[in-house]
């Protein structure tokens, strides 16, 4: 197997607010070693991170992340959907050079009134490629 540049490779880690099933945390290969995420799955995980990231979290990249968190707690109407695209918009274009966002959408979850759904369409410059990514954000404070 060729290396791996680390532009196009990460550790892979389950998210446990963003992907679904019960575990959490780095994924380990059936040989024992760290997996790792590479090529559209590098790009997605490295998306979900930017964005449950909040600025001043990141030790020498206090501007890295996205402000979804300053939505906390306000409702669950348009304009905060309109703040959420931006906020995301915002973040992608300054720290994910990789894409170019196509689309971002943002709505009241049907099935739970103070989560937000937001999805990203975003094509990879590289390659062309277009993906997506979504996730739900509890407007309430809650953290689920």
């Amino acid at each position: 197997m060729a290396p791996v540049s680390a532009p196009d490779a990460a550790l892979r880690f389950v998210h446990p607010d963003l992907d679904r099933g019960p575990e959490a945390g780095l994924v380990v290969a059936g040989d024992g070693r760290l997996a790792l995420a590479t090529g559209m799955l590098a790009i997605r995980q490295s998306i979900l991170m930017l964005l449950s990231t909040t600025p001043g979290e990141r030790v020498r990249r206090p501007d890295y992340g996205c402000d979804l968190h300053r939505l906390v707690f306000a409702p669950n109407d348009e304009t905060t959907h309109g703040l959420a695209m931006h906020y995301v918009e915002q973040a992608v274009a300054t720290w994910e050079p990789r894409v170019q966002v196509i689309h971002i959408d943002a709505h009241r979850d049907p099935h739970a009134e103070h989560v937000m759904q937001t999805e990203l369409h975003y094509r990879v410059r590289r390659t062309g490629i277009e993906d997506s990514a979504s996730f739900g954000f509890d407007l309430s404070g809650g953290g689920g």
